[in-house]
């Protein structure tokens, strides 16, 4: 299965449609959403083409392909317009010998590590910066931004597709890759 994971599109209906142009264009089946989805938060400016309630309509219709995390900018009123759930702070998802723990960032994060075994992986948004790293005996990644990057990096999405995890700018170039499991 390819999945396609973003993080942080903050309200911006322009990034969210290109974002799931991305979608189809990579054939996606899956979307999984990290968090802070409709709102640009006190820390940042308004992102390009900021229309929540479009981003609300646009992600409401592929409800059915969406997995989603709570961010620190969802509140309940979100889960009420949302059609998908998206107040859990995690969700895993296996892989063939370890688990991936998807969650935004604002709680768990390597600082705060979830229950994770050797191996496993800690995958999160909220930072706004891609990246694809292995540590002693965790691996951690960060699809970066799909709204309002930082660090000096492009707008950016990734995709995880045979125990690859693929980050990419929003044209749909590679910027960097890890692999995570074998699949032979």
């Amino acid at each position: 299965m390819k999945i396609l994971i973003a993080s942080d599109i903050h309200g911006s209906a322009a990034c969210c449609a290109k974002l799931l142009g991305r979608m189809d264009e990579e054939k996606a089946e899956r979307l999984l959403l990290l968090g802070d989805l409709l709102y640009h938060g006190p820390r940042n400016d308004l992102p390009e083409g900021y229309e929540p309630k479009e981003v609300i309509r646009l992600l409401n219709e592929r409800r059915s392909r969406i997995f989603a995390v709570r961010g620190n900018c969802e509140a309940e009123v979100d889960q009420m317009v949302l059609s998908f759930p998206v107040m859990a702070d995690y969700c895993i998802l296996p892989l063939k010998k370890h688990i991936i723990y998807a969650t935004h960032g604002h709680i768990y994060n390597e600082a705060n590590r979830p229950p994770m075994m050797e191996g496993d992986i800690l995958l999160h948004g909220h930072t706004h910066i891609p990246e694809a790293r292995r540590e002693k005996d965790y691996t951690v990644l960060n699809p970066g931004s799909v709204s309002i990057p930082k660090g000096g990096f492009p707008r950016s999405y990734a995709v995880l597709e045979n125990g690859v995890f693929t980050v990419r700018r929003m044209d749909g170039t590679d910027m960097m890759s890890l692999v995570l499991e074998e699949t032979t």
